[in-house]
């Protein structure tokens, strides 16, 4: 199917290949089809998803979409790698990127808005369904009219701004156990590691940041680091993925894996095919943002 035909779809298209889940392309909501191009800032992206080999079913879930709001052009683009189930990761497709864009300061002190919808969005997710033993990692990220790229993460789902002097700039934090080792002991948890596995808090969780967790909740955090960058004539593109990729790809194989690609749908399913090649057996999730 063409790029086209692709975006002439009403819904995102699903199909079972073998024991695997895929999904791939891009997303409608209350019925409005969301082309995968904002005609006016020449940005397009694409979203591609893969269930891995462990016996659950999809646990990522993805945002990729477009708004308008107040007379400016809105992307909005997230991964949410659940874990010991979905329900967060859903909970945050659905309402998160709302809880932001209805902060009050959002136009006037972005970064503020975006840690108060973090901790409103965890509060929820712990109150209202208390009994969701999950959790889920987060990366957001809002482009306003081509210029300004508002991006914020909990937990080790990452995003990647690449430039076309074949620069990559990491614009996330990784928040592992064994780099706030501190900061949980300080909170009465501990950081233990078993032969031949990671660092994980409390000896459950390989993060310390992460919406939901209920009982891991006083060792753990949901506050996400934010940052602000200007969006200039050198970005070519955006990667954010789930840790399904970044364990097997490094940030500069996964931006020299589809540089040369000028569809974002195609380098977001040319990125996953990549880490499934390299062996990755976790869910992986993409989303790809060109700047044209």
């Amino acid at each position: 199917m063409t790029l086209t035909a692709r975006t002439k779809s009403r819904r995102v298209k699903s199909t079972l290949n073998n024991a695997q889940n895929v999904e791939s392309g891009r997303q409608e909501e209350d019925g409005e089809i969301l082309q995968d191009k904002h005609p006016k800032e020449h940005v397009s992206y694409g979203c591609h998803m893969v269930r891995g080999k462990m016996d659950h079913r999809m646990e990522d879930c993805v945002v990729a979409k477009r708004r308008r709001m107040n007379g400016n052009e809105l992307g909005l683009y997230a991964i949410f790698n659940g874990h010991a189930g979905r329900e967060v990761a859903e909970y945050l497709k659905h309402n998160l990127f709302d809880s932001i864009l209805h902060q009050s300061d959002f136009w006037t002190d972005p970064e503020s808005a975006v840690r108060k919808a973090y901790k409103d969005t965890d509060e929820e997710i712990l109150g209202k369904v208390a009994d969701w033993r999950g959790g889920s990692t987060a990366v957001t990220a809002i482009l306003i009219n081509r210029e300004k790229l508002i991006v914020a993460n909990v937990g080790d789902s990452r995003g990647v701004l690449c430039r076309r002097q074949k620069i990559e700039q990491v614009i996330t934090v990784d928040h592992e156990p064994e780099n706030e080792r501190e900061v949980v002991e300080e909170r009465g948890g501990f950081v233990s590691q078993k032969p031949g596995n990671v660092p994980r808090v409390d000896g459950v969780l390989a993060m310390t940041r992460a919406f939901g967790d209920g009982k891991l909740k006083e060792h753990i955090t949901a506050e996400p680091d934010v940052r602000v960058e200007k969006v200039d004539a050198d970005a070519k593109f955006i990667v954010l993925a789930s840790d399904g990729i970044w364990k097997v790809l490094s940030n500069e194989e996964a931006c020299d894996c589809i540089r040369e690609l000028d569809e974002a749908q195609s380098a977001a399913e040319e990125l996953v095919k990549d880490a499934l090649h390299r062996g990755s057996a976790d869910d992986i999730s993409c989303v790809v943002v060109m700047f044209h």
